[in-house]
Parts: structure tokens; C-alpha cells; sequence
């Protein structure tokens, strides 16, 4: 199992237990991850670090003063 934190910009659009599909984006050096549809982003991660899956399983979501955070575990 791997644990990925994403960034929501605001709450409500997912819950714990939701499977979830996300969506490969391909930069310069580096891939980084949206929930779709647009639902909320990952940071970017190396090629040796892509994630395999293409879904997974929104584990909780947090909240802080910077933001809502939604983790998501892969069964990898």
C-alpha cells in the first residue's frame, strides 16, 4: 500500500472510502497527479516515483490553515 497526499482547494468534494481515478500529468522532469474530475493535485514525483495505479482509495481528508489535504492509498 502507498499513501499520496493531494491539495483541495475546497471541501466536500470527496469523502473517506471513495474511490478515486486520477490522471497522469508529464512535465519537464517530473509527474504530477490531479483527482479527477479536477478534484485536487499531488506534488511532483520523479519518474522513479510515478504512481503505477491509475485509482485508488481516499484513506481522509485534512484540514489545516494551509488547506484541505486528501490522502489516497494505492494498492502498490
Amino acid at each position: 500500500m502507498r499513501l499520496i497526499e493531494f491539495k483541495m482547494e475546497r471541501p466536500g468534494l470527496v469523502k473517506a472510502g471513495d474511490q478515486v481515478q486520477i490522471i497522469e500529468r508529464e512535465g519537464t522532469s517530473s509527474y504530477s497527479y490531479i483527482i479527477d474530475p479536477a478534484v485536487a493535485m499531488s506534488g511532483c514525483y520523479m519518474g522513479r516515483d510515478r504512481i503505477k495505479s491509475d485509482h485508488g482509495v481516499v484513506k481522509e481528508i485534512k484540514h489545516n490553515d494551509r488547506g484541505y489535504y486528501v490522502i489516497v492509498e494505492f494498492d502498490e
